[in-house]
């Protein structure tokens, strides 16, 4: 097997890296390669794992030419032309197993941190400011939690919710009338009647061409005033433009954002909508627990060796 040549162009956790080698597989760690770079050097390898940073296009897929598999140690696949490496024989694999709890721990951080000004808070109090009357947060015992995508990460996020309290309205493409029940969420007729009753919706669903700006000002529109919008999903799934004139009018109360439309934002509103003083913005945190880490690159390496046919 060591003519198996595995190229690693993100970092993953080396439990994985290890688990690969003790394979017999050449495994090549290189986790700050450029494109260009990337481009001029994946010929000779049979192996290709990246996370979100790495963009798999087709001078990618096209300059790997004994490529026989892209794998991503994560969940979304945005960031590789699936198709394309398909129509050339590769296979695709992911972890969407691996940051479930992560990102569901995060979502409720990031729900806990605008509903009581964690942030301002603390921020003014390291500033030497004592803000307590300005404060005034809200409880999530009693609020209406819509989570649209109703996967993994959404079922995780429903159960914390039901501990504050909470009422969940779920919606999801197919029918998921059945785990709703077990998990004590009701099931929206339709996405307009998650968005007309929820006090704060958080997104869960991938970045398809459906799914593209599905929440977009007419959206928007259709939302109680004052709604919190928790994004951990994809950036692109919100029309951030509209998102940020929601806040400027206050129809949208706060936003909890992990994901943009460019990481790292690049134009002038992308920086104006992080910069808002409503909303409460991280880096694409959500896989980045030492636990997620190290799942998705065992997950990874298991999937790999198994498509190889490697015990």
């Amino acid at each position: 097997m060591s003519s198996i040549k595995v190229l690693i162009s993100d970092p993953i956790s080396k439990k994985a890296i290890d688990f690969l080698r003790s394979k017999g597989l050449q495994v090549d760690e290189k986790p700050d390669i450029s494109h260009e770079e990337l481009r001029q050097t994946i010929e000779p390898y049979h192996v290709l794992i990246v996370r979100s940073r790495t963009k798999v296009t087709k001078d990618i897929i096209d300059a790997g030419k004994n490529l026989k598999i892209i794998a991503r140690a994560g969940v979304g696949l945005d960031n590789i032309d699936v198709e394309y490496a398909k129509s050339k024989g590769i296979t695709i694999l992911n972890a969407p197993e691996a940051p479930t709890i992560a990102v569901a721990e995060l979502t409720m951080g990031l729900i806990l941190t605008i509903a009581r000004g964690i942030c301002l808070g603390n921020q003014a109090l390291k500033e030497g400011k004592w803000i307590k009357k300005q404060l005034v947060g809200f409880e999530l015992y009693g609020k209406t939690l819509g989570i649209v995508g109703f996967g993994r990460i959404g079922k995780e996020v429903t159960k914390r919710a039901k501990a504050f309290g909470m009422r969940v309205l779920a919606y999801s493409k197919g029918d998921i009338s059945q785990e709703a029940s077990e998990l004590g969420a009701e099931v929206a007729k339709d996405l307009t009647d998650l968005l007309r009753n929820s006090d704060i919706i958080s997104l869960h669903v991938p970045l398809t061409p459906e799914t593209y700006h599905m929440i977009s000002e007419k959206e928007f529109n259709i939302m109680k005033d004052g709604v919190v919008i928790i994004n951990t999903a994809r950036g692109a799934v919100i029309d951030g433009k509209a998102l940020l004139k929601a806040l400027n009018t206050g129809k949208v109360y706060a936003a909890g954002l992990d994901v943009y439309e460019h990481e790292p934002p690049q134009e002038d509103w992308e920086w104006e909508l992080v910069r808002h003083p409503r909303v409460i913005a991280v880096p694409h945190i959500g896989a980045q627990t030492k636990e997620a880490q190290e799942k998705a690159g065992l997950i990874i390496a298991e999937k790999i060796l198994k498509t190889l046919g490697i015990e």
